[in-house]
């Protein structure tokens, strides 16, 4: 295109096309839709915290609903086990290196 030439002819747009409603068809709505939620209220839950540790706590049992006292006791895993053995055969090796007979 050349800077003499002129510009092409206007036209003016082609017409919107048609919004949905006319296209299918239907009523418009008067108003904006407001939904109203109803909430069925059912009894109240009742949740208790119960504190977790070493200690003994005080609870109610929540199969049979009955008031316990819970009890705790520890006792040493495999690991303490092993790191025992390991420690026991180590001052083995150690007492037999030290005390050999020097001729």
């Amino acid at each position: 295109m050349h800077k003499n030439s002129a510009p092409p002819p206007y036209s003016p747009p082609p017409s919107a096309p048609p919004s949905y409603a006319q296209a299918v068809g239907g009523v418009p709505p008067t108003s904006p839709f407001v939904p109203h939620h109803t909430f069925m209220k059912g009894p109240p839950i009742l949740t208790t915290v119960v504190p977790v540790g070493p200690d003994p706590t005080h609870m109610i049992c929540p199969h049979c609903h009955a008031e316990i006292d819970t009890t705790t006791y520890t006792r040493p895993g495999n690991i303490a086990y092993i790191a025992a053995t390991l420690i026991c055969l180590m001052g083995y090796v150690l007492n037999t290196k030290r005390s050999g007979v020097k001729k």
